[in-house]
């Protein structure tokens, strides 16, 4: 017997799902830098370089070095599977920017929450966004060089997370390392999802 049209449609591939996740973190912490590590298709940057009038605002301190900063998002796509792609926004840093994380956060399935150990409390109001408004995160510590390196349970302790929020460490810049924290992005995300749709015991 013959395959018809119908046949070859039911055996199709399935449309792959789209997952949105936002990378956010302190100022120069490394956002642009993993979103453009991943992205398959050349990231959307709105940087813009750092003018005298900014410093009174924009604290370099521990990154003397960045010239740049995103004024309004980063944006890339990867596909993890042939049935799932993500699609990656990467929120701007300085409190200044703040209004427009509302807006990004609209929809997102989960975020990283990029840290650096030498300004851990940069972090801290992302990590307070993220639980206030119950979006699962994963706390993915920038392994910078030079930088002293502490245990996950340091990190932990120190900025005062539930105990099953992950906490990992990468490289920004490798595409492995980064791909590795937003697959444990979703997989917890898919965890806390999963957690909430049980009924509670009676």
């Amino acid at each position: 017997m013959g395959f018809g049209r119908s046949d070859r449609r039911r055996r199709s591939a399935p449309d792959p799902v789209a997952l949105k996740l936002l990378v956010a973190g302190g100022f120069g912490v490394g956002k642009t830098t993993l979103v453009g590590a991943v992205s398959e298709i050349r990231p959307l940057r709105t940087e813009e370089p750092l003018s005298e009038a900014g410093r009174p605002v924009d604290d370099i301190h521990g990154v003397e070095a960045k010239s740049t900063t995103t004024v309004a998002m980063d944006f890339g796509r990867i596909t993890l599977r042939e049935d799932l792609v993500l699609y990656l926004f990467g929120t701007p840093g300085q409190d200044r920017f703040w209004f427009l994380w509302d807006e990004l956060a609209q929809g997102a399935l989960g975020a990283v929450v990029l840290a650096d150990t030498r300004r851990l409390e940069d972090c801290f109001a992302a990590v307070d966004y993220f639980e206030r408004r119950g979006i699962p995160f994963t706390v993915a510590v920038n392994l910078f060089d030079g930088a002293t390196q502490h245990a996950t349970e340091t990190v932990r302790d120190a900025l005062d997370l539930d105990p099953h929020v992950p906490v990992v460490m990468c490289d920004a810049r490798d595409r492995a390392s980064a791909k590795e924290v937003l697959i444990t992005v979703v997989e917890h995300a898919a965890k806390v999802a999963a957690d909430r749709r049980e009924p509670a015991a009676t």
